[in-house]
């Protein structure tokens, strides 16, 4: 096994594992018969990143790309499903996956039929991608603060910090080898951001270790 298929493998089973954090949350809904304490904003912006993502691979050919992606956009839409069916506003949920559908359309029109097929329209799907996959990176900074500022890590999840720094730097790498930046730099906010956290819990995790420890995955 080379290297590169080496930094597949672990980019397939890092990313799927991270994934599939969220059947927490399906567990949590059903046994309350509610989703409440649930979060349905990143199930969505989860899915469209999967399925951006799932295109630049069938583009690019790269099946890794496409078996995390499938993978990736199936659990998300599961989670959507389960969402909607213990949600109590669902009109907002419904309005909300509307609005994600009529974004998808819209993408799906400029980057198959407006782009002419070639550089070009691998080039700018891969920025679109690229943009999207930071901000979903970079959303989690004004909960950090919060973090510092009430010196408390009970809101972040260990398990998914150590699961975030494996996958970024996986797909780091296997961009780094395939001469894609388009990969390699959307996840190294994915890095920094890990070790942002992991420094907090060193600073912090003292303060409340006569507490329970860290809290479930949560997505």
């Amino acid at each position: 096994m080379d290297f590169l298929q080496f930094l597949s493998w672990c980019c397939i089973v890092f990313t799927v594992g991270m994934f599939s954090t969220g059947l927490t949350d399906l567990k949590k809904m059903r046994a309350s018969q509610s989703a409440d304490n649930v979060q349905f904003l990143p199930f969505l912006t989860t899915c469209l990143n999967n399925l951006g993502w799932l295109y630049y691979g069938v583009l690019k050919r790269d099946g890794t790309l496409l078996l995390v992606n499938t993978i990736g956009a199936s659990l998300q839409i599961l989670y959507i499903i389960v969402y909607f069916h213990y949600a109590k506003e669902r009109r907002r949920v419904f309005l909300q996956t509307l609005v994600m559908g009529c974004v998808l359309c819209v993408a799906w029109v400029y980057f198959s039929m407006i782009l002419p097929p070639g550089e070009t329209q691998l080039s700018q799907l891969g920025l679109f991608c690229s943009v999207f996959t930071v901000s979903m990176y970079l959303s989690p900074l004004a909960d950090l603060l919060d973090i510092v500022r009430t010196r408390s890590v009970e809101r972040l999840s260990f398990s998914l910090t150590v699961a975030t720094f494996l996958t970024s730097a996986s797909w780091t790498l296997y961009g780094l080898q395939l001469n894609d930046y388009y990969i390699m730099v959307p996840n190294t906010p994915g890095i920094v951001t890990s070790l942002i956290r992991f420094f907090l819990f060193w600073q912090f995790g003292a303060v409340n270790q006569d507490k329970p420890s860290y809290k479930l995955i949560q997505t």
